[in-house]
């Protein structure tokens, strides 16, 4: 389990689990992790933790937010990495490995009209040629001829999904979630992330005063499972998730 060790002036503090899926820093009191100091905004960042992987986003602080010297808006965490607030770090540990990756999460997607086409054409152009990996690998003869071999178990597909926007500027893109972390809305505004887990997708919210609604309801700060055809409201916009056949 990932956790964070909080010290200052090299002396430690206290060691946080990261078992929300929503773990907020800031300096007032309904903050999962309160740093009672005037450096630090009433609300200052937030953690979201998705099976073993963790990113970090600074909430418009005054001060910023820092990840290893560098200020950072949004940064995809790896073991050792230090964050900064003001005198205080924070070091994350994990030493679990990680199912996404820092590709995979400068690579998200966010809504904008210029952007949603571009992204889509890339994450499409992608599955073609994994495929013709495996099955290149797939085709390549044993090494070793064994007598009577058995085969193995086959391990269960996530089958590919895709969002459909349905309404607005991008209305009819289509994109597909081939990546393990997606990240959909308007900075600033409204934004959620749809992980690509072994068990199904799920959309959790990440930043904005309003929580994404799913077929009318809105949700609350856990990850919800996406169903075939559900239809998600955010930022303004409507989609669709489907299950490509």
């Amino acid at each position: 389990m990932a956790k964070l060790i909080l010290s200052m002036d090299g002396l430690t503090l206290k060691e946080i689990p990261l078992t929300k899926e929503r773990t907020t820093i800031g300096r007032k009191p309904h903050n999962d992790i309160q740093i009672d100091n005037l450096a630090i905004s009433g609300e200052h960042a937030v953690i979201v933790t998705i099976l073993n992987d963790s990113f970090l986003e600074d909430l418009d602080s005054t001060n910023g937010t820092f990840v290893n010297g560098q200020q950072v808006k949004k940064h995809f965490l790896q073991n050792s990495d230090v964050v900064e607030l003001g005198k205080y770090r924070l070091k994350y540990v994990n030493e679990t490995p990680q199912q996404g990756s820092a590709a995979d999460f400068e690579k998200t997607m966010v809504l904008r009209p210029d952007m949603l086409k571009k992204a889509a054409e890339h994450v499409e152009s992608k599955p073609a040629g994994d495929a013709a990996i495996r099955t290149s690998a797939a085709e390549a003869p044993p090494p070793t001829p064994r007598p009577a071999p058995i085969a193995p178990a086959q391990e269960s597909v996530l089958p590919l999904a895709s969002i459909q926007v349905l309404t607005g500027g991008n209305a009819g893109r289509e994109l597909a979630l081939t990546k393990s972390l997606t990240t959909l809305g308007k900075p600033g505004v409204q934004v959620a992330v749809i992980a690509r887990r072994p068990v199904g997708y799920f959309i959790t919210h990440v930043e904005g005063a309003q929580f994404p609604i799913v077929n009318g309801v809105t949700l609350d700060a856990q990850a919800h499972p996406l169903k075939d055809h559900d239809v998600i409201e955010l930022a303004g916009v409507k989609m669709e998730f489907f299950i490509k056949s």
